[in-house]
């Protein structure tokens, strides 16, 4: 019976050795530390860079400058509308939007709802209005998957949809 005592302490003590050397050896997740000096993602941060790249979108539709506009799409950017394939690459959607904006077209309102992901992915949910001088002619919501080149968030999947009834 002493042996079995003396088994059950010793077995309680190394199992309490193990818990408390794993438990002192624990090191931050690369959630919560960086590598390589690195900073760490912030969520709040990308939505204000996206934000500011809405403005510029905004910016460029109104100038009619659809040069600007293709350029912040990524090199692999989608243009997706409703009613046709999709528009791939800076150049097929430097085309589009130039279609576009020599129309009777003149602002384009964005307004971003809720952004997620991470430091390679942003999700953007949004809400646009489109116009013809003064006259809104569209409006509804839209998606947006944001890839980071360079060092700068950009467009890589852009898809809409109204919400005004078909006629």
């Amino acid at each position: 019976m002493k042996k079995l005592a003396n088994f059950s302490t010793k077995l309680t003590l190394t199992l309490f050795l193990i818990l408390f050397i794993t438990s002192c050896n624990n090191k931050p997740t690369k959630d919560t530390e960086s590598t390589n000096n690195e900073p760490v993602f912030d969520l709040n941060t990308a939505k204000t860079e996206i934000e500011a790249a809405n403005k510029a979108y905004s910016d460029f539709f109104a100038a009619k400058d659809s040069v600007g506009l293709a350029n912040l799409y990524s090199e692999e950017g989608k243009f997706m509308m409703n009613g046709s394939p999709s528009i791939v690459g800076r150049p097929s959607i430097q085309s589009i939007f130039y279609g576009f904006i020599n129309s009777d077209l003149t602002s384009l309102d964005l307004k971003t709802i809720d952004v997620w992901g991470t430091q390679n992915l942003v999700t953007e949910e949004g809400a646009y209005t489109l116009y013809s001088g003064d006259k809104k002619v569209d409006e509804g919501k839209y998606l947006v998957l944001w890839t980071k080149e360079n060092g700068k968030w950009l467009l890589h999947r852009d898809i809409f949809n109204s919400d005004m009834p078909t006629e």
